[in-house]
């Protein structure tokens, strides 16, 4: 395909704001905005890596994030690039799914992401507001059809760190699982009294305490590179225990997904920007070497999310090796610029625990064709039910008992995915 240009007439009725003016960005407000459709990543690096400088731009959609993703899974790209006044000023990092006979453009990698905000300047913001950007989607209908049926954004929030979302306009569902954060306030002691102070510092010292009574703990972070593969295997035999006591099928468990992991604990990073740090929990003394948990962060600009944990507690069970974890994880990192540490989407009782914040998460659903249309109103059904039997334990403990023991009858008869 390489580029096609298509142009999108969504003029802005106003000046850009102050800011964006300031910021360069001022040129949008004489120009339309330019839509160009690309199927590789490499000639937007430099574009794609100044958008994503915006600090309150989530990484799942930064370059070395998705170039991890597309070189390890083969699907097929269409990077949307949005231009005007001889800047890019919007990336959409998109690949085409199909479900049956309906092409589907969803977000590089995104069954693993945490919260998804798509890649733009403050200028585009003002130019995408209400109803302009999906008045200019109308227009270009025709030719997004010839790529894709539905385009579907997915866990985007629609209001996040003081702003909305440029693309809240279009229809949207309710995400089945909000996402969770705690604010970091510069000084732990203070961050802790968010959260219960007191309780927090009584169950760490006893935590510590019977850590010491099994030869004591180190706190690892494994550099990127032969270290952090080496503690990545460790989390996905340990991720792969856990799946099968619970009876579900292990996420990690396909090699390419495995791969995708594996290129971002080895992408080159820095002490303030990195696509996934593997922390661990290692016992020392009679249990040298025991990893006890795992925890993978990723780090761009103030914002830390957790992507994954594990635990093996065939040891240190009594410690709480998790929470002990994340205890120390959070402490070094008040001391580091962090301003927001994410404990990523789905609702679980240690992240109420931890948060102060909850976060709505959204699906955004843009259909082209009828066959789109139908799988949007299929996703929304599906969604809602998800939603309620989220909201109903009784119910959800139930379906996980049947999923359990399906699990459980397949693995008897050798067909089980375990």
């Amino acid at each position: 395909m390489g580029a096609m240009q298509l142009n999108f007439q969504a003029m802005p009725s106003e000046p850009a704001p102050a800011d964006a003016t300031a910021a360069g960005d001022g040129a949008l407000a004489f120009g339309p905005l330019s839509i160009r459709l690309h199927d590789r990543m490499e000639p937007l690096e430099a574009a794609w890596r100044a958008l994503e400088a915006e600090n309150n731009l989530s990484l799942h959609q930064s370059y070395d994030w998705c170039r991890a993703w597309a070189r390890t899974q083969g699907t097929k790209l269409l990077i949307v690039e949005g231009v005007s006044g001889g800047r890019t000023q919007l990336i959409l990092p998109l690949e085409i799914v199909r479900h049956g006979p309906v092409r589907i453009a969803r977000l590089l990698a995104t069954d693993f992401s945490n919260l998804n905000t798509g890649l733009y300047t403050r200028a585009f913001r003002a130019l995408a507001s209400p109803p302009r950007f999906r008045r200019a989607l109308r227009q270009a209908r025709g030719d997004f059809a010839r790529h894709f049926d539905l385009l579907l954004l997915d866990k985007v929030p629609l209001e996040w760190r003081g702003e909305t979302n440029p693309f809240g306009d279009l229809p949207a569902v309710l995400n089945q699982n909000a996402a969770f954060q705690l604010p970091l306030l510069g000084d732990f002691e203070r961050t802790l009294a968010q959260i219960n102070a007191k309780n927090r510092r009584k169950k760490f010292r006893n935590a510590e305490r019977r850590l010491m009574e099994l030869g004591g703990y180190e706190h690892i972070i494994a550099p990127a590179g032969n270290e952090a593969l080496a503690l990545l295997e460790t989390f996905f035999r340990q991720k792969s225990v856990r799946f099968q006591a619970l009876g579900l099928p292990d996420v990690f468990r396909d090699e390419r997904t495995r791969d995708f992991f594996r290129a971002l604990v080895t992408t080159s990073a820095s002490d303030t920007e990195y696509p996934l740090q593997l922390h661990a929990l290692r016992l020392t003394g009679a249990h040298a070497g025991h990893i006890a948990a795992i925890a993978g962060l990723s780090r761009k600009g103030d914002h830390v999310i957790c992507q994954f944990g594990s635990l093996d507690e065939s040891v240190a069970a009594g410690a709480s090796p998790g929470e002990f974890l994340f205890h120390l994880a959070i402490r070094k990192l008040c001391r580091e610029g962090v301003a927001l540490f994410d404990f990523g989407i789905g609702d679980q009782l240690y992240k109420r625990s931890w948060c102060t914040i909850e976060t709505p998460q959204y699906d955004l659903l843009w259909a082209t064709t009828p066959a789109g249309s139908l799988a949007a109103a299929l996703h929304r059904l599906k969604a809602g039910a998800k939603r309620f039997i989220k909201r109903n334990p009784q119910i959800y403990a139930f379906l996980q008992r049947r999923r359990s023991g399906r699990q459980a009858a397949r693995a008897g008869t050798g067909t089980g995915t375990d």
